[in-house]
């Protein structure tokens, strides 16, 4: 990094083959990390590490749906202003992508579910209705950019034009219109857009007048050299180094050599390129933000939800620790500084839990008592509504719908199902049904009427990449007897969001825990020697937990995750409480912390 004083005022832009500051030429030797998948009391520290890497700026999306959960009603909406001012602080520079859509392997690639609901295909577009919302939430959110650009003292050095569009769309009236919209608001420091090196990616995302990058893991000079053929001069940078990558529930892990992944970064490097790694510290998907994927090539195949730990095999891992991989990159990294210094010494390391603890769970409510306290208000209608339709983001909604009778056993199914139903018929839990790339699904047994029949549908995680982002949650066709449709549900919603509060959880009325039971369970575990742990649920099927009413994310027997990152910060000395909300079936075991 060049030297400057902090708070020193100065002017970063883009030359005809370098990126210069006050005229003289920088590399950047960026880094991701998400401000809103690493607790606030870790930012520092993982800061730390990136510098010690020998990055020389960190760069950061913002999801709009984390900030906004409902139209005007903000949720913390000065996180992104508080993190550029750790990164200031910790002498490191910021790019900054806000959206709208930021893909992220987050919930709907970070629109928000009431935007989607209603616009549908409409967003991403021209759509005058999407654009007055997009412009809307900017209006709130840029001014905290806008006050920390690098001419003004502050750490940001440039700001990104959407994200990926070119894997998207081709709507270069949106495009442009956001990059004008962006200046009219007060962005003064360079403005890019990154897409895949491919032709067809770099026609629909690219803009006039804005600087292009390029995304990928390995190929530099292919990648670069695709790159100039759409933008001859300018910095070359790679706004997105895979040097790993996620991993979906029910899939194997997903690794990357760290020599490989090294020597990719020095061919970008040795192109004279820029770079942002991707990830430099992932972090994890807390409270049920994790988004999904389609599979296929048209990305309109199974639903593939992706797992809460966001570790992406990153040179820091989850826990802030130096891999393998952060050792080779530092060596990389260290030749290519643009003042010559000697990298910076690691931070002291993060503190561990001292000993394993086990919870005792001291109290349980089946899932329909904590409906009744926690839920939202009950419909009913003709045919299902949709979680958009009900309010609900991240959780579960509870559908009931009765079969008439007297009538023979046929086939009870859902069409349209999004994503997972457990199904309870006169009572008695009857099955699970999935909702794959077909549009049919049948419990194994056949019904008779007359019957009641609940679903317990929970969302996995809305679609983040691809043309099916936006679509639906819930039951989006309808339940079947046979052929014929049952009119006539009732709905109500569950959401994640009703467990911040945490006198509403207290309200629940408990009783004494049943294994192999579904709902809610308390607990409380003594610590002594707080710090980082991960917390294990053995013989647990699925579900979310809670520590201190911080929700760790989502846990699910398939794998390949087996534990649950717990932050040390939001652990204390003495008492602790612990939550799960298992969907299918608790597990004999306690839960557990290590």
């Amino acid at each position: 990094m060049v030297e400057r004083e902090a708070g020193t005022v100065a002017d970063f832009t883009v030359g005809e083959s370098d990126f210069e500051l006050d005229g003289r030429p920088v590399r950047l030797l960026s880094g991701a990390m998400h401000y809103f998948r690493v607790h606030e009391g870790q930012w520092g520290h993982r800061l730390a590490m990136l510098r010690a890497m020998g990055l020389n700026c960190v760069e950061t999306y913002v999801p709009w749906n984390l900030h906004e959960p409902e139209p005007g009603r903000l949720r913390d909406a000065g996180a992104l202003g508080r993190f550029l001012d750790a990164a200031r602080e910790a002498g490191l520079w910021a790019i900054v992508r806000p959206g709208p859509y930021i893909c992220a392997e987050w919930e709907n690639g970070g629109l928000p579910h009431w935007l989607t609901g209603a616009l549908g295909t409409r967003v991403r577009t021209r759509d005058a209705a999407y654009l007055g919302q997009v412009e809307r939430w900017f209006g709130q959110l840029l001014p905290q950019v806008v006050a920390r650009q690098i001419d003004r003292g502050g750490p940001v050095v440039m700001v990104q034009v959407e994200n990926e569009y070119g894997s998207y769309g081709s709507d270069q009236v949106y495009l442009r219109h956001l990059a004008e919209f962006l200046r009219a608001c007060g962005v003064t420091v360079p403005l890019f857009t990154s897409d895949g090196p491919e032709d067809h990616m770099l026609t629909g995302g690219s803009v006039p007048g804005v600087l292009a990058t390029a995304n990928f893991g390995s190929g530099a000079r292919e990648g670069f050299e695709v790159l100039r053929r759409h933008q001859p001069s300018g910095p070359l940078m790679c706004m997105e180094f895979w040097c790993g990558w996620f991993g979906h529930w029910g899939a194997g892990p997903v690794v990357r050599d760290p020599a490989d992944a090294a020597a990719a970064l020095g061919e970008i490097l040795g192109s004279g390129a820029s770079v942002n790694i991707y990830m430099a510290h992932g972090g994890t998907n807390f409270a049920g933000w994790s988004g999904a994927n389609r599979s296929g090539p048209l990305h309109d195949g199974e639903l593939q939800p992706t797992v809460t730990s966001y570790d992406y095999d990153a040179p820091v891992d989850e826990y802030g620790r130096p891999t393998e991989k952060f050792w080779l990159f530092r060596d990389v990294l260290a030749q290519h500084q643009n003042d010559g210094a000697p990298l910076p010494d690691l931070p002291a390391a993060p503190a561990g839990l001292r000993g394993p603890v086990r919870a005792e769970l001291t109290g349980w409510a089946p899932l329909g008592d904590v409906l009744e306290v926690l839920g939202g208000p009950e419909t009913e209608a003709a045919t299902p509504p949709t979680f958009e339709e009900l309010g609900v983001d991240r959780g579960l909604v509870r559908y009931r719908v009765d079969v008439p009778g007297p009538r023979q056993p046929y086939p009870l199914g859902v069409r349209g199902l999004r994503d997972r139903a457990v199904v309870y018929v006169d009572g008695v839990r009857a099955g699970v049904l999935a909702g794959g790339a077909g549009d049919y699904a049948a419990l194994g047994a056949p019904v008779a009427g007359p019957a009641s029949v609940e679903l317990w549908v929970e969302s996995l995680g809305r679609v983040n990449y691809g043309p099916r982002v936006g679509e639906a949650k819930g039951i989006t066709g309808g339940v079947l007897h046979e052929r014929q449709y049952l009119h006539g549900v009732r709905a109500r919603g569950l959401s994640l969001d009703a467990f911040d509060d945490a006198e509403a959880v207290g309200k629940v009325a408990y009783r004494s825990p049943e294994a192999g039971a579904s709902g809610l369970f308390r607990g409380t575990f003594a610590v002594r020697g707080a710090g980082d742990a991960s917390l294990r649920l053995p013989g647990w099927e699925r579900g979310f937990a809670w520590v201190n009413g911080f929700c760790v994310g989502r846990y699910w027997a398939v794998g390949p995750q087996e534990s649950l990152y717990v932050p040390g910060t939001v652990l204390r000395e003495g008492a602790n409480e612990v939550w799960v909300l298992e969907l299918e079936r608790a597990g004999a075991g306690a839960p557990e912390l290590r």
